[in-house]
């Protein structure tokens, strides 16, 4: 240690946003103080944001073990926004690792370790790991960002709009019904039996979960139902009249003026033809399972829907480019993936201009792919996608749609997921600031593993 130097080493409680007691949530917000967004932050934030504000003052470095989400999602904005104010610079940080303790039940946790000071480094260690349970390997780099990415200090925050030219993603659709509206496949068997005329306005609603694991649910979709057909359909009315009374007992105004029309979910966006891609879903999967469904198939607020979509786009946000993005800038329900429009997909760098070869190579590729799942029409996406069951031939299509969309970025392979992402934050740097000259190509590196 050098004379007067100071070092603060720790490893904070891990406890999330939403998990804190009021004293810890008093505490962090003490630190926060009146920083715009504070009541998404982790109980961690606290720890980070002293040290940021100590190393102003002192010649201190600071390290912390901590919960990868501060890293991730909505957070980093916030969180890192006002660290690189504070003018916090990351001198070293491990990615995400998976560490478990001793303790009963062996807790397992996604965790980074992030060391920062004030100082500038002319070169930074940045350890990363194939998978969370592979061994770390150095790479010696020139900056280390919010993300733990070797890239520029951009921040990625929540955009209305895509910021590549692209169709807009849309929620699905929320019912705001008290379960009214909705039907397992036995309540639906039962409807029908006692009301055959109910059936026509019957269909299929799809959310995350039915979407990936093939459960069947049911809904009321009665837009285009006449009044004098329901007056035929007693108990389809029954539900209905369960729906006003619902609407107009919630103590939320915006709530009670949908009980003006108790037979229509709350929103109703149906597309003739869509693109599926689930809300949430397993961290253990490398891909996130998205589809192609029509108007046969409501879709739930559970998942997204992009409209008339291409199988070209199909093809590049079912790719390890897009999921690479998705991994790093999504946030967590619990340790699953919680993808994001605003986050995710309006803030993804697509492909700037990929030749008519190119976006043909991608549609043949994604045709593949649900080739390969077609070949198993009785399993569902869950066990499809999972890593230890994945067929062969799906894990070969996904292997190769991987190539034909790098290929719209650049001629050189990605070897690894960080070097995707790197590619990535440089194209995202440009699209927000267009203007700006474009940034020198990066020598390629080996890594080398830590002495």
């Amino acid at each position: 240690m050098n004379a007067g130097e100071i070092y603060i080493l720790g490893n904070p409680p891990f406890i999330g946003s939403k998990l804190m007691s009021e004293q810890q949530r008093r505490e962090l917000l003490a630190i926060a103080g009146s920083l715009q967004g504070a009541g998404v932050l982790d109980y961690v934030a606290a720890w980070y944001l002293k040290g940021a504000q100590l190393a102003g003052q002192l010649p201190i470095r600071v390290a912390f073990v901590s919960t990868n989400s501060v890293t991730q999602g909505e957070q980093v904005s916030i969180l890192w926004g006002e660290m690189l104010r504070l003018g916090a610079k990351i001198q070293f940080a491990h990615r995400t690792f998976k560490w478990s303790n001793e303790a009963r039940g062996n807790a397992q946790v996604f965790c980074i370790i992030v060391g920062f000071g004030r100082e500038e480094l002319p070169v930074r260690r940045l350890f990363d790991y194939a998978t969370p349970r592979s061994e770390p390997q150095e790479l010696k780099v020139k900056n280390i960002n919010p993300y733990l990415v070797d890239a520029e200090n951009v921040l990625v925050g929540s955009r209305q709009t895509p910021i590549s030219p692209v169709p807009g993603i849309n929620f699905g659709n929320m019912p705001l019904d008290g379960g009214n509206l909705l039907l397992s496949d036995e309540q639906r068997e039962e409807l029908v039996a006692k009301e055959p005329g109910a059936l026509p306005f019957i269909k299929q609603f799809m959310g995350a979960q039915e979407f990936i694991r093939n459960e069947k649910r049911w809904c009321l979709w009665l837009v285009d139902a006449a009044p004098s057909e329901l007056k035929k359909l007693p108990e389809v009315m029954k539900r209905v009249e369960a729906v006003k009374q619902f609407r107009e007992a919630s103590v939320a105004p915006s709530t009670q003026k949908f009980a003006a029309t108790p037979t229509l979910f709350r929103d109703r966006k149906l597309p003739a033809a869509y693109l599926i891609v689930p809300s949430v879903s397993s961290e253990a999967r490398r891909y996130i399972p998205i589809g192609f469904l029509t108007d046969a198939v409501v879709p739930s607020n559970l998942v997204f829907t992009i409209p008339n979509a291409t199988p070209y786009l199909f093809g590049v946000l079912t790719s390890a480019m897009h999921m690479g993005w998705m991994r790093q800038i999504c946030g967590r329900l619990k340790s699953d993936y919680r993808y994001s429009k605003d986050l995710v997909y309006n803030n993804f760098p697509f492909p700037p201009s990929p030749t008519p070869k190119q976006t043909a190579a991608v549609e043949a590729a994604a045709a593949q792919v649900l080739t390969a799942r077609a070949a198993f029409p009785a399993e569902s996406l869950a066990t499809l996608y999972d890593p230890l069951t994945m067929p062969p031939a799906l894990v070969r299509a996904h292997a190769a749609l991987d190539r034909a969309v790098d290929a719209c970025y650049r001629p050189a392979p990605f070897p690894t997921e960080l070097s995707r992402l790197e590619f990535l934050f440089q194209a995202y740097r440009q699209l927000q600031a267009p203007l700006l000259p474009a940034a020198a190509p990066r020598a390629s590196r080996a890594p080398r593993r830590p002495a």
